[in-house]
């Protein structure tokens, strides 16, 4: 029997067919859909219809430089690692315009921007709710608010799920994201594959997540499903690809600014920005006034920028950081780094994109171990 009102903590069962009801409710109330699915050999976010979209029976193999999806056994939904795709591309696109003008009978007019839509993520990791987190901070925790960002945050409905099948390169463990959801999210689900049953433990997280709940059918979860659900999480947690000592990274970064390391990354360094890209929390962007051939119409639109492009930093008729050396210690030291100073946290938390999509696999969880472990060799240069 489903248990219409469900309220704020409850631990609930919900059987892997009544999936589709929590992708009903979520439609019923207006909500775009988004969430995992497999298109062009990796698992990307774009919108769903229902839970057949979903990677149902895929996993991923990921280590540095290398992506590869394989088949698995059975019908896990979210039995892989975060892809190439963030969250971020829905709250804080790559391209965004701001605003359009058209002159017209001497007069100029502005064209009104359109209301976002209400998104539904569904399949939100611990690692990108933290980077979330860290992006409302910049966005919408200082005395600046960006507007667009809010009004998107704003209207977006959480499902988060814990990550059952950590990749290769993933070390939330060691930035404690993960891989349990904890804050963050309207519903939180653990999938539990077992013997002749596929069933999700549902934790509800906000109001909002205990109405839609209420149409999806459930029950409260018996002691054996909170059981299967903790060592679910206790596997994944052992099965972490990467490490990262993280205790006083800032201040050793700061007293290796000029160490040998920095010149032997940047031999392998393109500067392709890659990492950045991928990244959930990197968020710099350029803004751009455009106008058509004839004049009558001008629109301003605010793009994703790196910070490894030498136009990144051109002031004065230079670029302020012109060789990969200092280009790629200004990503790190900033990531792990000077993020706290400005932040008040680091800005990594341990998905392991960076060193997957990079295509030579340089790697920041080696690249710190080895600056930590030649602490005090400084020779090098600028």
């Amino acid at each position: 029997m489903s248990e219409p009102f469900p309220q704020v903590g409850d631990l609930v069962a919900v059987e892997r067919l009544d999936v589709q009801a929590l992708f009903t409710a979520l439609q019923q109330r207006g909500f775009r859909v988004l969430g995992p699915t497999v298109r062009d050999g990796a698992v990307v976010y774009d919108e769903l219809t229902s839970p057949t979209d979903l990677p149902i029976g895929w996993t991923d193999e990921q280590e540095g430089g290398v992506y590869r999806l394989t088949r698995r056994a059975d019908e896990g939904m979210f039995c892989y690692a975060s892809g190439p795709h963030s969250w971020k591309q829905f709250l804080h696109p790559a391209v965004l315009r701001l605003w359009r003008a058209r002159r017209e009978n001497g007069s100029t007019q502005f064209e009104a921007m359109e209301e976002p839509p209400r998104q539904a993520f569904i399949g939100v990791r611990s690692c990108d709710l933290h980077a979330i987190a860290i992006q409302d901070r910049i966005f919408t925790g200082g005395p600046y608010v960006d507007p667009f960002y809010r009004s998107r945050r704003e209207r977006a409905f959480i499902v988060a799920v814990v990550c059952t099948q950590p990749g290769g390169t993933c070390f939330c463990v060691s930035m404690e994201t993960g891989p349990r959801p904890t804050f963050g999210f309207d519903l939180a689900l653990t999938e539990v594959l077992e013997p002749g049953r596929h069933y999700f433990v549902a934790r509800v997280g906000t109001e909002q997540g205990a109405a839609v709940l209420g149409d999806v059918p459930h029950r409260p979860a018996r002691q054996e499903e909170v059981e299967a659900d903790e060592r679910v999480v206790a596997a994944a947690a052992e099965r972490m690809g990467r490490t990262m000592e993280t205790a006083g990274i800032k201040e050793l970064l700061y007293a290796n600014l000029e160490h040998p390391r920095w010149d032997q990354v940047a031999q392998r360094c393109l500067t392709c920005g890659n990492c950045t890209m991928v990244c959930p929390t990197c968020f710099c962007f350029n803004v751009e006034e455009i106008t058509d051939l004839t004049g009558t119409v001008v629109e301003r639109v605010r793009r994703m920028d790196v910070c490894f492009t030498t136009e990144f930093t051109y002031t004065a008729g230079r670029s302020l950081r012109e060789s990969a050396r200092a280009r790629y210690r200004q990503w790190l030291t900033h990531k792990v780094g000077t993020w706290i100073d400005q932040f008040g946290s680091s800005g990594c938390v341990g998905c392991g994109r960076c060193i997957t999509w990079c295509p030579v696999g340089i790697d920041i969880t080696e690249e710190v171990a080895a600056i930590r472990a030649t602490s005090g060799e400084k020779e090098g240069r600028l």
